[in-house]
């Protein structure tokens, strides 16, 4: 047997049965072995960035690693956008990236290049095999990595020549983790700040948005009175009625300071301390407030269900009944088409059991309003901002989840990062409902050209913020890729086109023309705003934060 085949043969074994490939020369033994291994479901990607977040996508809803087949470093550098958000995602992948065969490296060729110090940006762990026998041993500690917890990306370079090379056998899988829960000392500690009748919340991450450890959240917080906040974009959050409600830190951080503002306890579970994305002019970084101590119930290392259930018994909240979401849905909308009434539309007609891919960024901020008391559903989101990652990771959940429906909500200016997904999800014809929210401009850049303090921007700056001239035609380009599209051009169209979409298999493509939602006019009056916010009576001002940011 030679290596490729023993390689993919032990990530069967492991688990890993999906691979997301844009093969070169070098990993043709890997390619021409799927055809004796059919187990291993191979998925091209006609862009290395596709592969990569269909991995994502795919780990997210599995909880199992999945793999990537990568073409040298020029491959994985294409790829590492999406890498990065897994990386922040803490999902489990392997990539298999083909190299020059050992002994062609030393005559520099030209696609030869330092493919582990591109890997290490965001992997943690990367390996060169250097032989075919040593490779399903490397290969078993590629798994390990990836599963963590947490999950991480682990990188496996495969030299041609030890792909093609005989003598391999197969590797048994790695032992599964044993995460530990919280100690008995950070347990009191953490009961001591939920008794002492002070302002707490705990900020819920990673693995505790999930069904379980919400609802034991749920009941600590029914018991202690504790508030529940989310991180701002959570690898997969599940929602909807049934399931307590979560209040999402906001993007802006002067809305997610008056969200933790008063708190003089923050407990984290699988989550890190609250900062904002970026540094703005006179304003801070750290988004704790002054006074606020910062407790750690679950590392991402941890057993996070086991820490959370470990302090329900603790506080005696196992007969508390958490406050849950009841279920509730807007009325289809009418009129005039706005992102607004588009999110309006979802929240009317979303389906039992959705999964939402959600990188529509400022076209979406009405969204977890609007589907606040839907059906049972998953939300995945932009882990780490890199821009690109929706379709491919609406790709991957598709093909983790062939019995659910898939809905990719996509700005217009992210959407042609990786619009190749659409043809990936027409080849393998996926059950994808793709909204693509064209305000004709990066209507996120626009909020931030005036919150970092520059000068108003005239012409030319204004133009490297405009999509238009000429104006994107998606339903174009989406029928190129074989994906059926209409362009909806009121409300009603909008509902009509989208609950046809959903009823029908394969995937379709919906391009919703929306007005920008950031006038210059608001963003200029949104300092006073939150001053104006923060003198509010507190019910009343969580009210209008949940409006502003739901």
């Amino acid at each position: 047997m030679n290596g490729a085949e023993a390689l993919i043969r032990t990530l069967l074994s492991a688990g890993v049965n999906t691979c997301f490939t844009n093969p070169g020369t070098s990993e043709m033994h890997f390619v021409a072995a799927l055809d004796n291994v059919p187990e291993m479901r191979a998925v091209l990607a006609l862009f290395e960035g596709v592969a990569t977040g269909a991995a994502d996508g795919h780990a997210r809803m599995t909880g199992v690693p999945s793999a990537t087949l990568l073409h040298l470093g020029p491959g994985l550098g294409n790829g590492l956008a999406n890498l990065h958000n897994a990386r922040r995602a803490k999902v489990p992948i392997v990539n298999v990236v083909g190299d020059h065969a050992t002994y062609h490296t030393k005559y520099d060729a030209q696609l030869q290049s330092d493919i582990e110090t591109v890997a290490r940006n965001v992997s943690a762990w990367v390996r060169t095999s250097q032989s075919t026998q040593e490779l399903t041993a490397d290969a078993v500690q590629a798994v390990a990595a990836a599963v963590g917890p947490p999950g991480h990306v682990a990188t496996l370079i495969l030299p041609a020549d030890v792909s093609w090379g005989e003598g391999a056998e197969p590797a048994p899988p790695p032992a599964p983790p044993a995460p530990s829960k919280a100690s008995s000392e950070v347990l009191e500690v953490v009961v001591q700040a939920l008794r002492g009748g002070e302002r707490s919340a705990l900020l819920l991450g990673g693995r505790a948005m999930r069904e379980h450890p919400l609802m034991a959240a749920g009941r600590i917080a029914a018991e202690t009175g504790v508030k529940l906040l989310g991180e701002t974009f959570p690898t997969r959050l599940e929602r909807g009625a049934g399931l307590p409600p979560v209040e999402g830190l906001a993007y802006i951080p002067e809305l997610a300071s008056v969200q933790l503002k008063g708190l003089k306890h923050l407990i984290l579970v699988d989550a890190r301390a609250p900062v904002s994305f970026f540094a703005y002019p006179g304003k801070k970084s750290y988004l704790v407030p002054d006074g606020c101590e910062v407790h750690e119930l679950a590392a991402p290392d941890d057993d996070v269900t086991g820490s959370l259930e470990a302090l329900v018994e603790i506080l005696g909240a196992r007969a508390r009944q958490p406050m849950v979401r009841q279920p509730s849905r807007p009325e289809r909308p009418t009129g005039d088409l706005t992102a607004e009434k588009a999110c309006q539309a979802i929240g009317a007609l979303l389906p039992e059991r959705a999964i939402i891919s959600d990188e529509a960024v400022t076209s979406g901020q009405t969204l977890a309003g609007m589907t606040a008391g839907a059906p049972r559903h998953d939300l995945l989101t932009i882990t780490g901002g890199a821009i690109g990652q929706g379709l491919p990771v609406a790709t991957g959940a598709a093909i983790a989840c062939p019995d659910r429906p898939v809905l990719a909500l996509e700005g217009e200016g992210s959407a042609m990062y990786t619009i190749q997904s659409l043809w990936t999800m027409a080849r393998e014809q996926l059950d994808v409902t793709v909204v693509i929210f064209n305000n004709r401009s990066y209507a996120i850049l626009n909020m931030e050209l005036e919150r970092v303090g520059a000068r108003a921007g005239g012409d030319r700056a204004k133009a490297q913020l405009d999509l238009g001239r000429p104006d994107l035609g998606f339903v174009q380009i989406a029928q190129g890729f074989g994906v059926p599209a209409i362009r909806a051009e009121s409300a009603e169209q909008f509902s009509t086109q989208f609950e046809r979409a959903l009823a029908e298999p394969g995937p379709h493509l919906i391009e919703a023309p929306v007005p920008s939602i950031l006038p210059a006019w608001q963003l200029r009056a949104m300092p006073h705003a939150l001053r104006a916010i923060d003198a509010l009576p507190r019910p009343v001002a969580a009210a209008l934060k949940r409006r502003l940011y739901p």
